[in-house]
């Protein structure tokens, strides 16, 4: 009996400590991007799709961006075609477009509406071109041809608040309508910039960046180096100083254009954490690193 009396009193007090986060964050938006492992291990794939539908049983106004490297690079593969990467961004030809338009927003944007739908939640899938929500020109280096690769010029959010104002969960790929240059064409977009730029768009309270590292850390090799809370302008140094290198840095990079768009904070977490989402949102302690702006 007193076993239970406490396991009772300790649900209830988890309860309890999130209440005055759910509390502050009801009606505001919050952007996610979703994607690493967390997209591939089941467990952690229903861990992710619960905590969404929370966030939104909750009123957090919730967008949810997703990637998917991982089936893009398996079919590919399949299709027997060679992968080429060009500063860490996939060179995409035309034929490369077609299929990642096709895997992207035919089979995981669809995927990931489905499972929302059988936890529960309500979400509807499109892509940067619904609606005419991403418009994109050619990303160029300066140095090298990266194809049909986008740098986002317009969002417009109207589409997405139709949805979020229906009280549904919008999930979005990151492919956007070319315009300019590459007007006629489809263009691919690095999942985590066009998270960030929806979130400047929509004036969203955070931004959300899942990864497959803990967070930001002083030491790659040690864990426990976690940096749990930075400002902005603090990310130079920590760049300069080599703290901040290889694919860390286009990840805050795009935090620090969230945050100079007016996006209160940006969080880089563990997506191989369970609930990563909730804890991060819902704690005090957090689980990744938040960067505010300052």
């Amino acid at each position: 009996m007193k076993d239970r009396d406490n396991n009772y009193t300790d649900q209830a007090a988890v309860l309890v400590h999130a209440l005055p986060y759910i509390q502050h964050y009801q009606g505001k938006t919050m952007v996610v991007k979703y994607g690493g492992n967390a997209m591939i291990h089941s467990g952690l794939k229903a861990a992710v799709i619960q905590d969404v539908i929370l966030m939104s049983c909750v009123g957090i106004r919730t967008v949810l961006v997703h990637g998917g490297g991982p089936e893009i690079e398996a079919m590919l593969k399949a299709l027997g075609k060679e992968s080429r990467f060009v500063r860490g961004l996939r060179y995409t030809d035309a034929e490369t477009m077609e299929i990642v338009q096709m895997v992207l927003c035919g089979k995981v944007n669809k995927d990931i509406t489905a499972l929302i739908q059988q936890q529960g939640g309500r979400a509807i899938g499109i892509c940067g071109i619904d609606g005419g929500l991403l418009k994109a020109t050619r990303l160029s280096t300066g140095e090298a041809d990266l194809g049909l690769v986008g740098k986002i010029e317009t969002v417009d959010t109207s589409v997405l608040e139709s949805i979020l104002h229906a009280g549904a969960i919008p999930v979005v790929s990151s492919v956007a309508l070319g315009i300019g240059d590459a007007a006629g064409h489809t263009l691919n977009i690095n999942a985590d910039m066009a998270a960030a730029r929806i979130a400047v768009a929509l004036g969203a309270e955070k931004l959300l960046l899942m990864t497959d590292v803990p967070g930001l850390l002083r030491d790659v090799h040690d864990p426990a180096s976690l940096i749990k809370g930075i400002t902005n302008s603090e990310l130079e140094a920590l760049k300069k100083g080599g703290i901040i290198s290889k694919g860390m840095i286009p990840k805050t990079d795009c935090c620090r254009l969230a945050l100079e768009g007016g996006v209160k904070k940006a969080h880089i977490m563990d997506g191989r954490f369970p609930h990563a989402l909730l804890i991060e949102l819902f704690t005090h302690e957090g689980i990744g690193t938040m960067i505010e702006a300052g």
